[in-house]
């Protein structure tokens, strides 16, 4: 078999694929064995009619057109490797010879994946928010634990803020009561506003025995509210001790308490900063494409959004209807933010691949290797299964294309200039104090997993195919 291709306008190209004689009869024997099982010849047992009986009774152009059907997409496949083509869309095929006899020669025309420029990536300079861990940032850690071991006595004075009011409140309208808005003996917390802030601003200074009604509004509509409040209790504190710290957490000093919490949130924070970074490198990539998108890449990716969106919804109960209920959105304003999204998405696939060529990224059998590794873990299954279940799914390329491009980000975060919110530099070897904290090999998302665009142009995922 021999393939030639041709580029063409709007990011088409043109392949020409001869297949010899010998090969296709290959193909007519499959063909030929496949129809044997299916068609009845009377005297014949389901696959043992001989082929020269079957193509009398059925003719050569039925048993051709058979081969042409079952081989063609195996043949378009091997050309789009051998001419190096990156396909994102289903082709056009024409059979321009071959239909009756001899070699058979096709052409596909097939949109194909834009080459994009990022001008100047090699000076992007990116913003690390700070992680740093103050004393301040400690005690309010230390307050929150002892306020989880508060004890709640009674106040003889007016209420105010992280008080516990015991209140009765009866919601209603047009003198209707409204039931979810209507309780006795309710614990209330005053200024947690997690009824109406209204309630709030009645509560603080209110006393037990207090009585009082206001209106609010509660989903777009007028509510008038009734409230008794017949307790006010404030929440003391424990005194930060040794002893309590013994009591409150596995640590018997507060030195050693105020330590750990230390430790636990400069990970926190430092976990947060790679995690903004990560969004940031990828966003200032993506925007140095000015390219338009193929559409035919921003559909497909709104169709896998869709569809994830539809699974996760169907896996929690839900519908479609119930969840823009929810959101207050209708379908025209969802299929906008899913585009948005989209595009963005592509943008970042398309902005990763092109930082990929520049720098000559490449992926060897050892990152393969440790991708199915990781993969397996996962999925709880073994990395031979695993890279079966990829093979047989023609994953495999598509595996080392997000590998390639997680291998690219990788390089963009190592070599772009970071510095603090105040313009100083900041060193990398305290934001990443180990490379395996750097972001992860996975392409990262941009407003969408870029990973997502494989070279069949079928929305993908490695992960759930495995």
């Amino acid at each position: 078999m021999r393939a030639t291709a041709q580029p063409l306008e709007d990011n088409k190209v043109k392949l020409s694929v001869e297949v010899d004689e010998a090969e296709f009869e290959r193909a007519l024997n499959d063909a030929f064995r496949k129809m044997a099982r299916e068609v009845k010849v009377p005297g014949f047992r389901p696959g043992k009619v001989p082929r020269r009986l079957l193509e009398a009774r059925l003719g050569t152009g039925v048993l051709r057109q058979e081969a042409f059907r079952e081989s063609l997409p195996d043949f378009y496949a091997r050309a789009l490797e051998d001419a190096d083509v990156d396909a994102i869309a289903a082709p056009e095929i024409e059979i321009t010879a071959g239909q009756e006899s001899g070699p058979v020669v096709f052409d596909a025309v097939v949109p194909v994946r834009p080459v994009v420029t990022i001008p100047g990536y090699q000076g992007l300079r990116l913003t690390v928010a700070p992680f740093e861990v103050t004393e301040e940032d400690v005690d309010r850690q230390v307050d929150r634990l002892r306020d989880q071991f508060g004890e709640l006595t009674v106040a003889s004075r007016p209420a105010r803020d992280g008080d516990h009011l015991t209140i009765d409140i009866k919601g209603y309208r047009h003198d209707q009561t409204i039931e979810p808005l209507t309780t006795d003996d309710l614990l209330y917390e005053v200024g947690s506003g997690s009824i109406v802030p209204e309630l709030d601003e009645q509560l603080r200074g209110a006393k037990a025995g207090d009585i009082f009604r206001f209106n609010a509004t509660v989903d777009e509509a007028d509510v008038s509210f009734q409230v008794l409040v017949k307790e006010v209790k404030e929440k003391i504190l424990p005194e930060v001790t040794n002893e309590w710290a013994s009591e409150a957490s596995e640590f018997e000093t507060v030195q050693e308490l105020r330590a750990e919490t230390h430790n636990r949130l400069g990970e926190l924070k430092r976990m947060q900063a790679q995690m903004a970074l990560r969004d940031q490198a990828m966003q200032a990539l993506s925007e140095l494409v000015d390219e338009d998108m193929p559409e035919v890449l921003i559909e497909q990716e709104m169709e896998r959004r869709l569809h994830d969106l539809s699974h996760r919804l169907e896996s929690q109960g839900a519908t479609l209807g119930q969840y823009l209920e929810a959101t207050g959105m209708d379908q025209d304003q969802l299929l906008a933010e899913l585009r948005q999204a989209s595009e963005q998405a592509v943008r970042a696939d398309m902005a990763l691949r092109a930082l990929a060529d520049a720098e000559s990224v490449e992926v060897d059998d050892a990152d393969v290797d440790k991708e199915i590794s990781a993969l397996s873990e996962r999925l709880d299954q073994r990395p031979e299964q695993v890279r079966r279940q990829l093979e047989q799914a023609e994953r495999m390329p598509e595996l080392r294309s997000d590998i390639r491009k997680g291998k690219a980000f990788n390089w963009l975060v190592d070599h772009v200039e970071l510095v603090d919110e105040e313009g100083k530099p900041v060193d990398r070897a305290v934001l990443f104090p180990s490379r395996s904290e750097s972001p992860p090999g996975d392409a990262p998302e941009a407003g969408g997993d870029p990973g997502g665009q494989g070279g069949s142009g079928e929305p993908s995922s490695v992960e759930t195919s495995a």
